[in-house]
């Protein structure tokens, strides 16, 4: 929640008062904590090359982008993986594909870098142990490349209702018109695309009526694009056969993961990140609608505990050097002052000013003595 809220909170439910600003301190550091402690755990995979926990026998991944403002207009897309275990249950009106166990990872990044910067959620979540793993999304090229990454052998599904929506852009383009004959077409071809084959659709695409149409280049233009689109997917459109496997075919999973994980929190009225505070928060946030905070929290505390240790040690190493050892070879002897030849003749000539361990008359203090 915003830190002024969460201040708030805490002083009405837990009687501590505390300011926004230490709630952002604080809330900052644990989430750096979180990027750090995910860091390590992929740097060890990658170091040791674990067996990875065996995964489910049907399991999604899914990958989606959501734009978070920066500070000075600026914007940038947070990527966002979803990984849930698909099942088939029993609804009201017969069977019904349901993904569960879902976990999130976010992280404001470029896409090579975001594969890595996954791996250590895609190892425990078992994704390359699973049995069959489905890769429903918008089709966006860089989406298909994160799954590649870590299976290449996923079963790729365009996202249904996004497939409806280039159907509705083609629909609304030439038959905008007539809303009721808009609707009525698009309804029959969403139909007709989940239940049955894309060639019956593809053939009500290019029967448009787009001479007709108000703007009918404009139109013949939708209709093309949306034909293009459908006909590059084709493998990623055979839902009847993808449900009768008991595959998921919408991406709402991820959709409603970049609405929960990220824009719930970053994308609020007035909000402005500077861009090394968004994957701290991004963090918290996907440990917090992942439900792993139990799982999570220990390490985040005793990595904070270990970097307070440290700033001590280096503290106290500046106060107190460490010693020579004691078998070292002594220093070497400072070189001998040479002085010119006039300060060495002013020097001679000046009388002594301690004669056995006395002072003479020549002292200064017994010249001030005299003169007082």
């Amino acid at each position: 929640m915003p830190f002024a809220q969460a201040a708030a909170e805490l002083e009405f439910f837990w009687g501590v008062a505390v300011s926004a600003e230490t709630v952002r301190r604080a809330s900052e550091a644990a989430g750096a904590a979180a990027v750090a402690v995910e860091a390590a755990e992929t740097a060890r995979l990658a170091r040791d090359l674990p067996a990875p926990p065996q995964g489910p026998a049907l399991q999604q991944v899914s990958v989606d982008g959501a734009m978070v403002p920066l500070r000075h207009g600026a914007w940038a897309e947070v990527k966002t993986m979803v990984i849930g275990t698909v099942a088939t249950v029993e609804g009201e009106d017969g069977p019904v594909v349901r993904t569960t166990d879902l976990s999130y990872f976010s992280r404001m990044a470029e896409a090579a870098d975001f594969i890595q910067a996954a791996r250590a959620e895609v190892h425990r979540r078992g994704v390359q142990t699973a049995g069959t793993v489905t890769a429903v999304q918008d089709g966006a090229p860089w989406t298909q490349g994160v799954v590649d990454a870590y299976r290449r052998d996923a079963v790729r599904i365009l996202d249904f209702p996004h497939a409806v929506e280039h159907l509705g852009t083609a629909a609304q383009a030439a038959m905008g018109a007539d809303p009721p004959a808009c609707r009525e077409w698009l309804d029959k071809q969403a139909h007709a695309l989940e239940h049955e084959a894309l060639d019956p659709v593809l053939a009500a695409l290019r029967a448009l009526p787009t001479e007709a149409a108000a703007a009918p280049e404009a139109a013949a233009k939708a209709r093309d694009a949306a034909l293009a689109y459908l006909e590059a997917r084709r493998d990623e459109v055979r839902y009847a056969e993808f449900q009768a496997k008991g595959y998921p075919i919408a991406s709402g999973a991820v959709e409603s993961a970049g609405k929960l994980v990220v824009e719930a929190r970053l994308k609020g009225s007035g909000m402005h990140w500077t861009p090394d505070h968004v994957n701290p928060m991004v963090a918290l946030r996907t440990t917090l609608c992942s439900h792993r905070w139990d799982a999570v929290w220990p390490a985040l505390l005793q990595h904070q505990r270990d970097q307070h240790h440290e700033r001590r040690r280096r503290y106290w190493l500046r106060r107190h050097p460490p010693a020579a050892p004691p078998n070292s070879p002594p220093a070497p002897p400072k070189p001998p002052v040479h002085l010119s030849q006039a300060a060495a003749r002013l020097r001679d000539r000046q009388p002594p000013t301690i004669v056995d361990g006395r002072p003479t008359s020549d002292h200064p203090w017994r010249r001030y003595a005299k003169a007082g």
